[in-house]
């Protein structure tokens, strides 16, 4: 497939206090997410003046990946779109359309597989399709990358970073914890999401020979009548001080950049609820744009401009496809109110 445009497309983030409640409006419509709940997130945001770092860092991203393929002698523009804030993937592709761009590749900033993380983003961009008239962009998505030996390197070299900050008494017996968004069992349990978080963790300790490591949830936001993906990051950190472990550090593999729940959740309430309970806490930095995350995006846009054969992965998990099935992620189906 010719292809003549990259998209870089990803959730978004406010930029100041205005941003802030329009932005929650967006992520929380229709997920029956309590006004309270609500407040509570947004004054996580206002701890950091309204401001989340996702924006500034896809900008970033985005003017790499550009570097990186005129490098490579690959004339593609590359164009960064949003499902919660501006750009907005509606505006972007209508964008798109009008400079003749027919034939879009679409990096997703996700790794792992799960409506929210990947087949959202592709209604929200067919969505935007059905919005235009005249002749329609089309897209294909490139493959998810949680088992991409580039990715696993870089979260792999982080952990082992945050671990040398330890007292070196500790770093022997550190049990390090992986944490992801947690998500409703309904929507784990259509997808694979908790599979890929699985080997992705299993992958980097094996890399750094860690025997003693937990994969535990964050951010949860939905109703309490609703299952979620447990335990939380807090309850699993008490878990750990009653088992006598003295030593943590939490890698949040499930976040490729430094979103709002990596800063508050992580860096704010988990460490206080670890200082709170005397155990050494050091969180891992999240890949963000390190050079090599760099060279795996462009290498995944080279799998599909060149037509490669071989899909570089590790570990015990296939490949993943290319085309998405078409029952693959499904939205969670919401119970039917009564009167």
């Amino acid at each position: 497939m010719k292809y003549d445009a990259i998209l870089i497309v990803s959730f978004g983030g406010p930029e100041g206090m205005e941003e802030v409640m329009p932005f929650l409006d967006n992520v929380l419509r229709g997920k029956g997410v309590p006004e309270e709940r609500k407040l509570e997130v947004a004054h996580h945001y206002e701890i950091f003046g309204g401001v989340s770092p996702i924006n500034a860092q896809n900008r970033e991203l985005t003017a790499l990946v550009n570097e990186s393929l005129k490098e490579k002698e690959i004339e593609l523009p590359v164009f960064l779109a949003n499902r919660n804030t501006e750009p907005f993937i509606p505006d972007v592709l209508k964008q798109c359309q009008e400079s003749g761009y027919q034939n879009l590749l679409v990096y997703v900033t996700s790794a792992f597989s799960s409506y929210s993380g990947c087949r959202q983003y592709r209604e929200n961009l067919m969505d935007a399709q059905a919005a235009l008239d005249g002749d329609v962009p089309r897209f294909d998505k490139i493959r998810v990358f949680f088992n991409h030996p580039l990715f696993i390197e870089t979260v792999s070299d982080n952990v082992a970073s945050s671990i040398e900050k330890l007292p070196e008494e500790a770093q022997a017996d550190v049990r390090v914890v992986f944490t992801a968004h947690s998500i409703p069992m309904a929507m784990a349990n259509s997808s694979k999401y908790t599979e890929q978080l699985q080997e992705a963790a299993r992958l980097v300790a094996e890399r750094l020979e860690i025997a003693n490591w937990d994969l535990v949830y964050q951010s949860r936001s939905g109703p309490p009548s609703m299952p979620w993906l447990e335990p939380d990051i807090c309850d699993h950190l008490d878990a750990l001080k009653a088992s006598g472990i003295k030593s943590v550090v939490v890698s949040p593999l499930g976040f490729v950049s430094d979103h709002l729940e990596v800063l508050f959740d992580l860096d704010m309430e988990a460490r206080e609820h670890a200082a709170g309970l005397g155990l050494n806490y050091v969180r891992a930095a999240t890949p963000g744009n390190d050079p090599r995350m760099i060279e795996m995006i462009v290498e995944l846009i080279r799998e599909r401009l060149e037509d490669w054969p071989e899909r570089r992965t590790i570990g015990r998990l296939p490949a993943k496809h290319d085309v998405c099935p078409a029952d693959c992620c499904q939205a969670m189906k919401r119970p039917t109110r009564t009167k």
